[in-house]
């Protein structure tokens, strides 16, 4: 790489290291997440082209990086978890290549937690679509919680992809052997956009994605009303069920996420709950595994997606500069009032508000909210959610300069 392109890159870590260490930087850090549809439009490729073909994504996520330059690069999880990962998480070897569930993997599994545009959905649908199921019955609680791997192996599996289920079938061996191979395919992918992106003056952080117990159940075992209905019937059953999980999820950090220097995790179930079933079934969990990452100098990136204001005090539990709170619904001042000079705060940019307003009201709403949010440090600008295909270009552009104009720190 350039010299040039090394000290983009080195600025860059350095803006976002220095907010997460509840710093003020050089300037406010931009991040803007894009969904598969804008990427695919801007590509002039299909949703279907972009979720299916490996050179087409390629192409289309690089185009994205280079013309919408921001502090973080477009690197998106091209599909979901895939629970045969977690079923075969004691043969790390293998498991690292079926963890994602691609649009491919789809085809060879056959899952029916997931629904694919070009498949089940339109080929322009904006992104795929993850719909769980019911994997898990309420009257198998004891058997998942006295060994959730093996659960997931001899029960889950078969029960969540219509390939697998006749274990030790040559259908189902064929498959497996299929899917290992995709995601070996996957994984070059992924190396080869890394490769290239960091041409582009981008730093790149070993990251990996988690869940928080009760989420995982809620996603992938039982669906959320139905983990909602058992938080009331079978409280403590819910509740062995996520310190199972949290034993064989997260024991052994150093040796199983040693490589990693970031971890994501996304909240589903953050929004569902009150106060005191919040603070009963899903905070302790949450703050164990950021304490626990904390504690190996691993820093998580947490999204509160839906309105987490409830629960907002409680990450001041959380050790100070632990990591980044990106939320989706609450509004980041108040936010940043609670939390500020503790946990860098990301968020600000709700994409109904780039889809409707001008380039000029777009401007006049990022000045306005780095006047705010800006002094003391420790705030990332970014978009609350994916920002959709429909999108006019001119207000993302609108969003880029207001950054570089209005959120420079004065020294």
């Amino acid at each position: 790489m350039s010299k040039a392109v090394e000290e983009l890159a080195r600025e860059r870590m350095e803006r976002m290291e220095a907010v997460a260490n509840l710093k003020e930087p050089d300037r406010v850090p931009l991040q803007l997440h894009f969904d598969y549809g804008f990427m695919a439009k801007w590509a002039g490729i299909t949703v279907h082209e972009l979720l299916f073909n490996y050179e087409k994504a390629y192409r289309a996520i690089l185009k994205v990086a280079k013309d919408f330059p921001v502090d973080s690069p477009p690197m998106p999880m091209m599909g979901s978890r895939c629970l045969l990962g977690f079923a075969l998480m004691a043969y790390p070897e293998v498991s690292s290549f079926v963890g994602v569930l691609t649009g491919k993997m789809h085809d060879i599994l056959q899952d029916i937690y997931t629904c694919w545009p070009g498949r089940e959905l339109s080929a322009n649908s904006g992104s795929y679509q993850f719909i769980g199921g019911e994997f898990l019955r309420q009257d198998e609680y004891d058997e998942f919680i006295e060994d959730p791997v093996r659960f997931a192996a001899e029960k889950v599996v078969p029960r969540a992809h219509k390939a697998l289920r006749r274990p030790g079938s040559a259908e189902a061996m064929a498959a497996i052997m299929k899917a290992a191979l995709e995601g070996q395919r996957y994984s070059m992918f992924m190396k080869k956009l890394a490769s290239e992106i960091a041409k582009l003056g981008y730093f790149l952080t070993p990251s990996v994605l988690t869940l928080v117990p009760l989420d995982f159940i809620g996603d992938y075992l039982r669906t959320i009303p139905n983990v909602l209905i058992d938080l009331w019937k079978v409280p403590e059953k819910v509740k062995m069920a996520c310190d199972a999980l949290l034993k064989v999820q997260y024991s052994n950090l150093q040796q199983r996420f040693g490589s990693a220097k970031r971890v994501g995790i996304p909240l589903h179930l953050n929004e569902y709950l009150s106060p005191r079933l919040y603070g009963e079934f899903y905070w302790p969990y949450l703050k164990n595994i950021i304490v626990d990452f904390n504690n190996i100098g691993i820093k998580c990136g947490v999204a509160f997606e839906g309105r987490h204001d409830a629960h907002l005090e409680r990450i001041l539990e959380l050790p100070k500069a632990w990591g980044t709170a990106m939320f989706e619904k609450t509004d980041v001042r108040k936010a940043k009032r609670i939390l500020g000079g503790h946990t860098c705060i990301a968020g600000g940019i709700p994409p109904t508000m780039l889809m409707q307003a001008t380039p000029e009201k777009v401007e006049e709403y990022i000045k306005d909210l780095l006047e705010e949010l800006m002094p003391g440090g420790g705030f990332i600008l970014a978009s609350s959610t994916a920002i959709p295909a429909e999108t006019p270009v001119e207000n993302i552009r609108a969003v880029i300069r207001a950054v570089e104009k209005h959120g420079i720190y004065r020294r």
